[in-house]
Formats: structure tokens, C-alpha cells, sequence
């Protein structure tokens, strides 16, 4: 069988294969174009999920008939000239058009601002008809009918309409957060209008806009620089979270991307934060020379690599936790709307039924009780004998000091999380504040702060470890061993000591006393594992601290258990002095606030 040259649309064909895997990936394209041409009004109109129709109408620079003729060749750009190192654009390989039209009926009508009229060229099925003038205002119109009409097969891997015009809302919702500047109008037939307004340099007002409004009240600014990579954002408090990844946005250089690095860090950041199986909400933007990143790992360009990638994933996950340190056990706002949910009177559908009477001269009068009913002293319940809140015993110095004061009344306003008041079912603590009240889960708080402790130990000193009888020996590739012997110091320090044995062997002398019986050698390729990836040893730190979490657990001051006023206001003076203390080990939030005026709205007073 000879080798033989593949016609051009065969060729387009297969490229299409990969850069427009669906209709909502011909939008993403054609909206990068868009942007790059300096538009600042972008409108996307679609039908039958973009399966039937996909039209985009920018006032950006335009094109004119030159550029038309080669827009629709393969490989034709105005982005780009000789490298792929300095790229400052969105789009700039010079497929997509092409890629477009060899699976649809394209249709492209474009003008220049200065020029007298506008040109129009179509291509159907990979032939084009050429170009030819055309009525046009200033910018351009593509116009993409009945998507991989020239390959069927291709159909039958689409989702539903919805679904594939879902898609398309979520493109135009990561570009409208990238591009604040811009004005953003998506409608059609399949679909209710949807418009971004331009927010110019404001760009948590545009994020309100695509996240909610709830976002902006619950969002915590992020602003840091390592080694000339910039992190700019917002994310959410710790207890504002989501059932899913969708409202975590990443972007490199202003290009949209899904990143599993990124989103890695996302996670790892929140790891004590957010419960399982719940997502925190983040937008992030990380600026640096396009040197240093390669955009061109794949045809769609949503995949990035980074030249140094653990710089990058310790600079997120540090300016991350720095924040959450800074104001993260800010209570969410959304907490205090479901409690006033729940709280909202609810009213009998049946008729209420009238009290049976009862008869003149019977023993029992309807102003008593039928049998007497017990009395109950509140102040005699909360003043009950308890043991001291404390730590567990073998940490003194953790114990929680009765000498913070017992806020009176009028002391209230003195604290953030106020005075205590009362005790409900002996594991709620209900506190005035001044425009006010919080009430706080007194387990989950408790076991904040014996973990914070408890972590803030493995910071101070070196971690007790236990010394193995015999050494036990892990083989592992030589390139591992030169890896974990060269992050060997800080392995000792959380209790982790190792030697090289060899060229490709390390010998384990002492495993981390908090672990108990451990499999060192597991351990130990888990970690060369990660430093391989990540260039870090924060795995071995990750198992201590969830060891730590686990303990704080089981050594934190039970639910059910009765608390004095002045335990109660000590916990709660501690909780203020507590990064992170808004939520537990586990990520459930440990207080909840209400102000008086949600109070007041409950009552109809406002």
C-alpha cells in the first residue's frame, strides 16, 4: 500500500474531530475570535441546542475580503507569527474557521470600521464558495447552520438539546468572568435571554452577575505574587459551598481553562474546610510570562502546562489558606436565609378543631391543667456542676482559660461572636451580639480548636516518632531516592527518618508516633509519588493532619454535655482568636448568624 497525500477537507475533518467536539466548542471558538478582534458587545443567538443554529455578532475590527479569502484556509492567522513563545491571545493555531466549515455550513459576513462595504464568504461541507461583497455593519457575523451535517456519525455522540445549549451557557459564562469589560446577550429559540451587562474594571460585580448575588457577600479577595506569577481572585467562605465543581473558574492569562492542576489545588486548599462531596466557589486569575506555559497541549486549549507547576499549585494553595486565615470563619449569609426558611410560620391546612368543653361543675376547669406539669429552672440547668471545658488531658496547655471574662449585657457589642446566653439542647450555645445573634455548635467548634492546636504543634517542634527494631529497607527507582533524600530534613521533622541504602533503596529508621503501626513502605512511594509530581512532601503532612483531625474529634467536648455561662463565653472568645473557626474538621459550619433585623422581618416588624 503507498503513502498518499489526504485531501483538504479529509484534512479539516480530523482536525474538526478535535477542536469542535460539540456545538457549544464552535461558540468558544468563535467568541475567542471575537474578543481578539477587540470587541466590546458580543451577542450569541442559538437554536436546537447550537445543533441547529449558532450566530455570532461582534462590533469588533472586522475583517475585509483579503482576510476573509484566507480565514477559512487551514493554518491562516493574524494572531501569531513564528513562535508559539510569546502567545497573547486567545485563539491563535488558525483551525477553527476551517475545522467549522467542514462539518457545517458556515457563513461569515464582516466589515472594517473605514471601509464602504462589508464581504461575506460560506463555506459548506469543506467548499467554499468563494467571497463576494455584501451589506454589513461594522464588525462581523458567523453564522454556523445544522453542525456535522457532512459527518453523521458525529450526531449521535450529542447529548440533548438542553443539554448542549447548557453547554453553551456555561462558555459564555466563563468568558463573561474573564472579560467584565465586555457586554455579553445570549438568546434564541431554545432559550430564555441571557445578558451580562458590562461591568468595566469591576469584576466582582461580574462575577455576582454569573454567580449570584449571595457571591459577592461570601467572597474572600485573593491577591498574591511568587516569583513573578501572579494570583489575583475571589473565593467563597468555607461554608459557602456548592454540589459540584461548576462554580470554580479558573483562568491563565486570561484564557479560559479546566485545569486538574488548578482544581487540585482548589481542593487541597479547602481540605479541612468543606465537607465531603461539597465544592467551594472560586474564581481565580493567574498572570505570567506566556514563556513559562505552554497553551498548546491540545487543539481546544482548555488544557495548560506549566514549566514550573509546583511553584504554581503552592502559590494557590498558600494565598488560598493565607485568606481563609485572614477571614475565613465568616459566617456564610446563606446560612442566615435558611434559617429564616426555616423559621417562616407555617399555618394548618385542616381546620383547627375547637377544644372539647367541659361541663359545668366537673372537677377540672379549663384554666388548668388537667394533670400538673413540671417546672423548670433554665438558670438551674445552664449553672449546672460540670467539669471545666477543657483539651484532652495529656495537652495542659491547650486547656481553654477560665479567666476570659463572662460578658454582661451591655458588654456585648465587645465581641464578635457576643455574649452567651443559653444552651439549647445541651449543644447549641444561642449568644447576643450587638445586631444580633449567633448560635453556635458546640462539638463542632470544640473540635476546631483542639485541631488547631494540635497542628499548630507540628509547625513549633519536631514530631515524637518511634523507632523501628529493624530498619525497614524500600527499593524504589533511583530517580525516587534522590527525590525524598533531597526532602529528607523535612521528613525528619514530622517524624519521618530515612537513609539512602544504595543507589536505589532508602532504609526507614522512624515512622511519626501519631501514625501508630503504619506501612513504611507505602508511605514512603506515596511520597516520592507526590514530590515526583508536585515537587512537595505535603503528603506525609496531609495523613499526620488527618490523623490530628481525627483526634480532635473524639478529645473535643461532647454534644449533650451541659456547659456553664462561663465555659460557654470562653469558647466563644476562643473561637474569635481561631483561624478557620467558622467551620469544623469536616467543613460544617460551626455557627450560624442571624441579625435583628432578619429577626424583625420574621415578626413582620420591618
Amino acid at each position: 500500500m503507498s503513502v498518499k497525500q489526504l485531501p483538504e477537507t479529509l484534512i479539516n475533518q480530523i482536525a474538526a474531530g478535535e477542536v469542535i467536539e460539540r456545538p457549544a466548542s464552535a461558540a468558544k471558538e468563535l467568541i475567542e475570535n471575537a474578543i481578539d478582534a477587540g470587541a466590546t458587545r458580543i451577542e450569541i443567538a442559538t437554536a436546537g441546542g447550537g445543533k441547529s443554529l449558532i450566530r455570532i455578532t461582534d462590533n469588533g475590527s472586522g475583517m475585509d475580503a483579503a482576510d476573509l479569502d484566507l480565514a477559512v484556509r487551514r493554518h491562516c492567522t493574524s494572531k501569531i507569527s513564528e513562535t508559539l513563545d510569546d502567545i497573547r491571545t486567545l485563539g491563535f493555531r488558525g483551525e477553527a474557521l476551517p475545522s467549522i466549515g467542514s462539518v457545517a455550513k458556515l457563513t461569515i459576513t464582516s466589515r472594517r470600521a473605514g471601509d464602504a462595504a462589508g464581504s461575506q464568504v460560506a463555506v459548506a461541507g469543506g467548499k467554499s464558495s468563494g467571497v463576494r461583497p455584501a451589506p454589513a455593519n461594522p464588525g462581523t457575523v458567523v453564522e454556523v447552520r445544522d453542525i456535522f451535517f457532512a459527518t453523521p456519525a458525529r450526531l449521535k455522540f450529542l447529548k440533548t438539546e438542553k443539554a448542549e445549549a447548557g453547554a453553551i451557557t456555561e462558555v459564555v459564562k466563563r468568558m463573561a468572568i474573564a472579560f467584565p469589560k465586555i457586554r455579553f446577550v445570549l438568546s434564541g429559540s431554545d432559550r430564555s435571554t441571557l445578558e451580562f451587562a458590562a461591568t468595566g474594571d469591576d469584576h466582582l460585580a461580574r462575577m455576582a452577575q454569573v454567580l449570584g448575588a449571595d457571591f459577592r457577600d461570601n467572597a474572600i479577595e485573593i491577591d498574591a505574587m511568587r516569583e513573578d506569577v501572579e494570583l489575583k481572585g475571589f473565593v467563597g467562605v468555607p461554608t459557602f459551598h456548592r454540589g459540584n465543581s461548576a462554580h470554580q473558574y479558573a483562568f491563565v492569562n486570561g484564557r479560559p481553562v479546566q485545569d486538574k492542576l488548578i482544581l487540585s489545588a482548589i481542593r487541597g486548599a479547602y481540605a479541612e474546610s468543606v465537607p465531603a462531596g461539597r465544592y467551594p466557589v472560586a474564581v481565580l486569575s493567574i498572570t505570567l510570562d506566556p514563556a513559562l506555559v505552554d497553551v498548546n497541549v491540545h487543539p481546544a486549549k482548555a488544557d495548560v502546562r506549566f514549566r514550573d507547576p509546583g511553584l504554581v499549585r503552592g502559590l494557590i494553595v498558600g494565598a488560598i489558606r493565607e485568606a481563609l486565615h485572614r477571614e475565613g470563619d465568616r459566617a456564610a449569609t446563606t446560612g442566615a436565609s435558611g434559617m429564616m426558611r426555616a423559621f417562616r410560620p407555617s399555618f394548618p391546612t385542616a381546620p383547627v378543631q375547637p377544644a372539647p368543653r367541659t361541663p359545668w361543675g366537673a372537677a377540672s376547669s379549663p384554666f388548668r391543667p388537667l394533670h400538673p406539669q413540671p417546672t423548670h429552672d433554665f438558670s438551674e440547668r445552664v449553672q449546672s456542676d460540670f467539669d471545666v471545658l477543657t483539651m484532652p488531658a495529656a495537652r495542659a496547655d491547650m486547656t481553654i482559660a477560665e479567666s476570659v471574662p463572662n460578658p454582661a449585657a451591655e458588654d456585648a457589642p465587645r465581641y464578635r461572636l457576643g455574649a452567651a446566653r443559653a444552651q439549647v439542647h445541651e449543644n447549641y450555645i444561642v449568644a447576643q451580639t450587638e445586631d444580633g445573634l449567633v448560635i453556635v455548635d458546640q462539638h463542632a467548634a470544640h473540635e476546631r480548636l483542639v485541631f488547631e492546636a494540635m497542628r499548630k504543634a507540628l509547625d513549633n517542634k519536631r514530631l515524637a516518632s518511634q523507632v523501628l527494631l529493624i530498619p525497614e529497607i524500600v527499593d524504589l527507582p533511583e530517580e525516587d531516592c534522590d527525590r525524598l533524600m533531597a526532602h529528607a530534613s523535612e521528613l525528619d521533622r514530622l517524624g519521618l527518618a530515612i537513609e539512602r541504602f544504595g543507589p536505589g533503596a532508602v532504609a526507614v529508621r522512624e515512622t511519626p508516633a501519631m501514625l501508630g503501626e503504619v506501612d513504611a513502605g507505602s508511605l514512603v512511594r506515596d511520597l516520592a509519588d507526590e514530590i515526583a509530581e508536585w515537587n512537595t512532601a505535603g503528603g506525609l503532612r496531609g495523613k499526620l493532619e488527618y490523623v490530628a483531625a481525627t483526634m480532635a474529634c473524639h478529645g473535643s467536648v461532647r454534644s449533650g454535655r451541659r456547659l456553664k455561662p462561663e465555659e460557654m463565653n470562653a469558647l466563644l472568645r476562643e473561637m474569635e482568636a481561631t483561624p478557620g473557626s467558622g467551620t469544623c474538621n469536616h467543613g460544617r459550619p460551626t455557627y450560624i448568624e442571624l441579625k435583628l433585623s432578619d429577626i424583625e422581618r420574621l415578626f413582620g416588624r420591618s
